[in-house]
């Protein structure tokens, strides 16, 4: 009788181990899921930021991250439907739904015949409570994936609509493009729609605080008289400006409000992505450590309820290309330590300039201001050539007649910003390749409940797989 009873519990535990997908036997269920996406943040931007910590430490190496110390980690895929070159309502669409789509298309299928449903849905049909939160607008590509489904990423009109039709528990982010209609000017305001369908809005962290407990669905916005694109870069921010560490806290707090039945939160770095696209490093690596600081508070919220968390750290697609060298066997990335603002914002430093001056600028004026934001001569030594190159667009820029600006997708800067920070680029040894987005890999992070799922070489759309089955949607 032995004999045939070790055989049978051998094949009955056979038959669970390998009844699971990848081989796991999943014993742990993620009750509550923390989805971070850093839009841009290729497997360069994190490593970049890793050493660029260390360099301003005075060593070299890295400073670890804290999502790079999860227990998995792997690559992911990013090419769209037709292209090897994804944009980010395409990548969204992946990262959201697990189904590949057109570039441009918000929660659809590649022939906008069909909308795509995401994991938010799932999660939210499971009877989980859902948040959908970015530090750019709530109308953007990525986060409008998760509940929207439009067949082009500009009509963001069209995506705020969608917003109430999803009924999500809570939505986050700097505030929406186009609260009103451009093709019909009687349909109604975004926010009188957000008023029927009960979301209460908070203009700021405090008033979301005032707010929050009286709210059964919520909207989390900026305070007014501020830029609806975005919320500041964490190197240009001032005091009382809302935060991604904010938000993630503020998500937490709601969606664990009178809930015991678990959550599926979203939480986008966007901003990456906009360094990237100007090729701003030290902004860059600054946006990193950012979302980091929010992985912490979701990483603090683990450490209560290890067996049932789950935090999935990922990407949409990588931007710019940035190579850490630039033909010299060598980095200098303690050189960006002193860049204090972004390229957009000592842009408005210098437009200032130009008005308090009335146009009457010199030379010394603009070296003060890039050696006080940039720490040019003052911290950072520049060769002969680099200083000419200044001096040439000083020339251009101030003393001719015309300035074109300098344009990258989410920015059109003064040329002499754009230069600086192309010099600061160049003593720091990092370069780019362009100023779009790339096919180069994505890093996955992830630890806690289901996290083993989380191996071998990926395709984007298996990572929102992978949640469902770990949550087990």
């Amino acid at each position: 009788m032995k004999p045939k009873f070790y055989l049978l519990a051998f094949i009955l535990f056979a038959g669970f181990l390998f009844g699971q997908t990848d081989g796991y036997a999943q014993t742990k269920t993620a009750k509550y899921v923390f989805f971070f996406i850093g839009d841009g943040m290729g497997v360069n931007q994190v490593n970049g930021t890793e050493m660029f910590l260390a360099e301003k430490e005075g060593r070299i190496g890295v400073k670890p991250l804290t999502f790079t110390q999860f227990p998995y980690s792997t690559i992911a895929t990013t090419y769209s439907v037709y292209n090897s070159v994804t944009c980010s309502a395409a990548a969204g669409t992946a990262l959201a739904t697990g189904v590949k789509t057109k570039n441009g298309t918000i929660g659809m299928d590649s022939l906008h015949k069909s909308p795509l449903f995401s994991i938010a849905v799932k999660a939210k049909k499971a009877g989980k409570k859902v948040g959908i939160t970015t530090s750019v607008s709530i109308d953007h590509a990525t986060p409008a994936t998760f509940y929207a489904h439009q067949p082009d990423r500009d009509m963001y009109y069209e995506i705020a609509t969608d917003l109430p039709k999803a009924g999500f528990d809570f939505y986050a982010g700097s505030g929406f493009l186009e609260p009103n209609s451009k093709a019909n000017k009687n349909a109604p305001n975004i926010y009188t729609l957000f008023n029927e369908a009960n979301y209460t809005v908070a203009k700021g962290y405090e008033d979301f605080k005032t707010k929050k407990n009286k709210a059964s669905k919520m909207i989390l916005m900026q305070k007014d008289n501020t830029d609806a694109h975005s919320i500041p870069y964490a190197i240009d921010r001032k005091p009382g400006d809302l935060t991604l560490s904010q938000i993630t806290e503020s998500a937490i707090s709601f969606l664990t409000k009178d809930n015991k039945n678990g959550f599926f939160v979203m939480i986008e770095g966007g901003k990456i992505d906009w360094a990237c696209h100007s090729n701003d490093a030290a902004t860059t690596f600054n946006e990193v450590v950012d979302m980091d600081n929010a992985v912490k508070i979701a990483y603090e919220f683990y450490k209560k309820h290890p067996n049932e968390t789950l935090i999935v750290i990922t990407a949409d697609h990588e931007t710019g290309g940035i190579a850490l060298g630039n033909g010299k066997y060598a980095l200098n990335l303690k050189a960006l330590e002193y860049q204090k603002v972004s390229e957009t914002e000592l842009s408005e430093k210098i437009k200032q300039l130009r008005k308090d001056k009335q146009n009457d600028v010199t030379w010394n004026d603009i070296k003060n201001v890039l050696s006080e934001n940039l720490g040019l001569w003052s911290k950072v030594k520049l060769n002969d050539k680099q200083e000419q190159l200044l001096k040439e667009e000083y020339i251009r820029s101030f003393l001719g007649k015309d300035v074109k600006l300098a344009e990258s997708l989410y920015s059109k800067d003064e040329p002499m910003a754009a230069l600086a920070k192309q010099i600061l680029n160049e003593i720091a040894m990092v370069s780019w390749a362009s100023g779009g987005h790339s096919a180069g890999y994505i890093p996955v992070f992830a630890i806690g409940a289901g996290a083993e799922l989380f191996h071998g070489k990926l395709e984007n759309t298996d990572i929102p797989k992978k949640i469902a089955q770990a949550a087990k949607y």
